[in-house]
């Protein structure tokens, strides 16, 4: 079993708008995001994946908005996002719609993954209320834009939290931190259109799915992986390669240094099915690469929820 990471801590990152940061970023260990507006009124961006974790984060937010908050967008339907939903029962559960149809599908899935973690009490609290492309939300005076980045990026359902005054962009798993990118559920070039988008919104602060808060060069640096990402698949297809043969001839090259480097495995193959001329987001068999995935690692990646 893992021994657990420390406890997530909620930092200003600029007036009324907090980063929930669970160090140090791997596996399960995502970042959410607070929204504070005038009388206390506020949102939550994420939750997380076990039920202590999800504890935490809410008595860390009723410190700091004397309330819950009435609204709680999911970035996107992965478990250590959006499994702490049920622990907020006074907001309403926003996302993208095919954020809840793959709530729906998969469940808590992600938990039989890494049985001996200690997930707790856990159930699929699905959103109430979901969106197509856009959707604008107003908190207490402050504006927060919703954004769906398709069609395909990290998954099929990715949606970022702008907000346009403060300049701060919350990004779910799009944008990773010291962490490996990944979208093995998504696609490639996908994720490089994001990046352009995301630049685009010209943000001062940016807040990560995983990982230490940045700037924009959080952007610039996952955009270069996918660029390496994606060259390195042209060559291993010319090479005649399978990905996980590529892997374990080349590894992770300048990208060692990312934790989850495991993570090159599938989404080599996600690169390949593009290579190949798969439409963005076309599903792979996850479990058997989750599994590839393990065998290149040498075992199962470790998990400290």
């Amino acid at each position: 079993m893992s021994a657990p990471a420390p406890e997530g801590r909620l930092t200003e990152v600029a007036d009324g708008v907090h980063a929930f940061v669970q160090p140090h970023g791997g596996w399960c260990l995502n970042n959410a995001g607070l929204v504070v507006g005038a009388g206390g009124a506020c949102a939550l961006v994420d939750t997380a994946a076990t039920e202590s974790r999800a504890r935490r984060l809410r008595e860390l937010v009723l410190a700091r908005a004397g309330r819950p908050p009435r609204t709680l967008v999911n970035t996107h339907f992965h478990g250590d996002h959006t499994f702490g939903n049920s622990h907020f029962p006074e907001a309403v559960v926003v996302a993208h719609e095919s954020a809840r149809a793959e709530m729906i599908a998969t469940g808590l899935q992600l938990t039989g993954l890494w049985p001996d973690v200690c997930w707790g009490e856990l159930e699929v609290a699905l959103p109430e209320l979901t969106f197509t492309d856009t959707l604008t939300l107003h908190t207490g005076g402050v504006r927060i834009e919703l954004l769906h980045l398709g069609p395909a990026a990290h998954t099929t359902n990715d949606t970022v939290v702008w907000l346009p005054e403060q300049r701060v962009l919350f990004t779910g798993d799009l944008v990773m931190s010291g962490i490996t990118p990944f979208c093995v559920m998504g696609s490639v070039a996908g994720s490089l259109d994001a990046m352009h988008r995301l630049r685009a919104l010209d943000p001062l602060v940016v807040v990560p799915g995983h990982g230490p808060v940045g700037g924009p060069e959080l952007i610039d640096a996952n955009e270069d992986y996918f660029r390496w990402l994606r060259a390195l698949a042209r060559d291993g297809v010319q090479a005649r390669l399978t990905p996980l043969g590529l892997a374990r001839a080349m590894g992770p090259g300048p990208y060692a240094g990312l934790l989850d480097a495991e993570r090159l495995v599938p989404n080599l193959h996600r690169a390949y099915a593009e290579e190949h001329g798969a439409a963005p987001g076309r599903p792979l068999d996850i479990p058997a690469l989750f599994q590839e995935m393990a065998d290149y690692h040498g075992g199962l990646p470790a998990c400290h929820a």
